[in-house]
């Protein structure tokens, strides 16, 4: 999958955040730095969302894949 990052720099660090997942956003030193970190953050985001959306669905359970 492929998300959009909003980047800009505040003259001595670098500052992020993805738009469409809300809360993942960081701050680095550098530019590569903050895409790294960015990446990692996002994985973590998605991970715990699928955790929380699969313990609140308990069992019996289907899952589809939709595209929008």
């Amino acid at each position: 999958m492929t998300y959009t990052a909003v980047i800009i720099s505040n003259g001595a660090d670098w500052i992020g955040w993805v738009e469409e997942i809300p809360g993942v956003n960081c701050q680095e030193r550098t530019y590569e730095d903050l895409l790294e970190t960015l990446r990692i953050t996002l994985r973590e985001a998605l991970d715990l969302n699928r955790q929380e959306a699969l313990s609140m669905a308990g069992a019996g359970y289907t899952e589809q894949s939709i595209s929008v």
